[in-house]
């Protein structure tokens, strides 16, 4: 005698059926989305419309081990995890339409309206960008029914038993394929559609020729590179140029339809420039180190780039700004990014004689996209989220009193001077070098004060003053390097830097939030020991 209950083959098959009528409604609902945001705009589609929202509301605490755990690659994985999420319910939505086909439907085209309130809920969002969600949420719900309908349809009398198919699983299979085969057809036409909409950005970057500077930069000089096997070059390479910001779809920025708009208070002459108006007025070019502000003591957050741009604050004086120490009104210069993005500067800084860039040009070339093409400020000394604004559309003078900027109001400080950092590149953590003589290398940075010393020290010992690379102004970081006669066993490196006005780099340990983190580098090292000694 048997006990239990027996499992319905019927009932599988129809929880399984559903499933796969809840998979496809969602490509295809996808798949409409994606091609009514090409004619709309990227950010509009329903991924990335809700993972931007999801960006936005994320505590500042999980944001940070997203940077620290997966650098640029928390993005994808921040997309694939709401596509899964996706899948999930429309299997859910699926499954449910097979018992009550109402309720199935409501809940595929719910996903519309998440998507629609999630686009609209963007920096910059029109009514507009509802339109691919809500488009491909019903589409979605168009498709499940038809699905779900065919699945559930009654057996004809006389057809053999075992489950609810009106066809047999060949032609519910060919069916399903067909379905795919139309998504895939029409996702691909939005894709080519959205590429065709970026083709005059492409076309715009590929056929700028840069005019040559106003102001050259001087040469690199000769030793600031030094030649340490594993150190940074001292010019990062833009392939190689950290980014970290919130786009999850870079935006690709016409050059021949840009434009820059720059008031706000105690503008008594306000300013509207296009691309080449820009391009027209004296151009300066700087070396200049970035940094971010989610960098954690070590981090790669880091690079330096020769930048070629505008020097903002003669735009500024031209739109007759003066700074809090002239009697300006204005304190705070708010830029904004074609997708909405703001960030907050103080006018004092950006006027005050530094270097602070429009940039066109990166390293010799246009901007790249993912680096703000066609322009982006820069500005040495203030953290990126601070100053370093990418896709620049509009320049507004305020005050900190009146606005905080999207960084701030997430918990930041409102101001970000660049703190004193300095890192070991070489040898690397857990790194097992020879003993004997061992190059401790790497790079320091304090942009607008300079770097004058580094110093090493092992184990918690007395501190070692390793050689400095030739210094190429006060705004870019500087290389050193220390020889170490290794002995063998485990030891830890630390470093520390002092810079040009004096002040020496804290040891405290300080996390990210909320202006930049401080203490020293520490690595630590297995010395492996000599020919003919043991371990």
């Amino acid at each position: 005698m048997t006990t239990g209950v027996k499992a319905d083959p019927g009932r599988r098959r129809r929880v399984l059926g559903g499933a796969v009528c809840g998979l496809v409604a969602a490509c295809a609902g996808l798949a409409v989305a994606e091609l009514a945001s090409a004619a709309v705009r990227p950010e509009a589609s329903p991924v990335t419309a809700v993972g931007g929202a999801v960006v936005d509301r994320t505590p500042v605490g999980v944001k940070e081990w997203a940077i620290r755990e997966f650098g640029t690659a928390d993005k994808l994985l921040l997309a694939l995890g709401i596509v899964l999420a996706l899948a999930a319910v429309a299997a859910l939505a699926g499954v449910l339409a097979v018992r009550h086909l109402p309720a199935g439907i409501a809940l595929a085209g719910c996903f519309g309206l998440v998507g629609a309130a999630a686009a609209l809920s963007r920096p910059g969002a029109t009514w507009h960008d509802a339109l691919p969600s809500l488009g491909g949420g019903l589409a979605a719900a168009g498709v499940l029914y038809v699905l779900v309908s065919v699945l559930t349809r009654p057996r004809p009398v006389g057809a053999p038993p075992g489950g609810a198919w009106s066809l047999d699983r060949r032609g519910f299979g060919r069916l399903v394929g067909a379905a795919l085969v139309a998504s895939a057809g029409i996702g691909y036409a939005g894709r080519r559609l959205g590429a065709y909409g970026s083709a005059g950005a492409t076309a715009s970057r590929a056929d700028l020729v840069l005019p040559e500077p106003a102001v050259p930069a001087p040469p690199v000089p000769p030793g600031a590179q030094l030649p340490v096997p594993g150190i940074s070059p001292f010019i990062t390479p833009n392939g190689d140029f950290y980014r970290v910001d919130t786009a999850l779809v870079v935006p690709r920025v016409d050059a021949d339809t840009w434009r820059l708009r720059i008031h706000g208070e105690g503008v008594s002459n306000p300013l509207e420039l296009g691309f080449r108006e820009l391009l027209a007025r004296p151009l300066v070019e700087h070396d200049i180190t970035l940094c971010c502000v989610s960098n954690e003591v070590g981090g790669p957050y880091a690079g330096n780039a020769r930048w070629l741009g505008v020097r903002l604050a003669d735009l500024l004086r031209e739109a007759g700004v003066r700074p809090p120490s002239r009697g300006g009104p204005a304190d705070q210069l708010v830029a904004r990014s074609v997708d909405g993005m703001t960030i907050g500067t103080p006018v004092e800084t950006v006027m005050d004689g530094r270097d602070a860039l429009l940039a066109v040009g990166m390293n010799g070339e246009p901007l790249p996209f993912a680096h703000g093409f066609p322009v982006r400020m820069v500005v040495p000394g203030l953290y990126g989220y601070v100053s370093a604004c990418k896709w620049l559309t509009e320049l507004r003078l305020t005050t900190f009193a009146a606005y905080d900027a999207y960084w701030v109001r997430r918990s930041w400080a409102q101001q970000g001077p660049v703190k004193t950092q300095s890192r070991i590149d070489t040898p690397r953590p857990s790194a097992e070098p020879a003993e004997g003589r061992v190059a401790v290398a790497g790079v320091a940075w304090a942009q607008h004060r300079g770097i004058a010393r580094v110093e090493v020290r092992v184990d918690a010992g007395p501190w070692q003053e390793a050689r400095l690379g030739a210094a190429d102004g006060n705004d870019t970081w500087r290389e050193w390097v220390w020889e170490w006669e290794a002995t063998a066993g485990p030891h830890t490196l630390e470093v520390r830097a002092t810079d040009g006005t004096g002040a020496v780099q804290t040891g405290v340990r300080t996390g990210t939030v909320p202006d930049g983190a401080t203490g020293w580098h520490s690595v630590p090292v297995r010395v492996r020991p000599g020919p003919g000694r043991k371990a």
